[in-house]
């Protein structure tokens, strides 16, 4: 093939014309962000959940209580399972 026939055919083609680019104007177009009322809820339900304690005061306490008075007792075989569940 002779290379002065490879001008003929692009331009048969018409590969190397150029395209034209249209501008569309967005000036008036401003974005906008709806949250649902789903997405609302969980927001509420996860900063309520954040501002909660991991600590539970009233069981704590409660707990201390009957281990300073000698009141709290823990069954053997009760330990003896946990622990043998927790093994597993």
């Amino acid at each position: 093939m002779r290379i002065d026939a490879l001008s003929q055919v692009s331009a048969a083609y018409k590969v190397n014309r150029a395209k034209s680019v249209s501008k569309t104007q967005y000036n008036n177009i401003k974005d906008q962000v709806s949250i649902s009322d789903f997405g609302k809820d969980y927001q509420i339900a996860r900063k309520a959940v954040a501002e909660a304690s991991d600590i539970r005061e009233d069981l704590v306490s409660e707990l201390k209580n009957k281990i300073d008075n000698g009141d709290y007792e823990v069954s053997a075989d009760d330990f003896a399972t946990k622990l043998l569940e927790a093994m597993k």
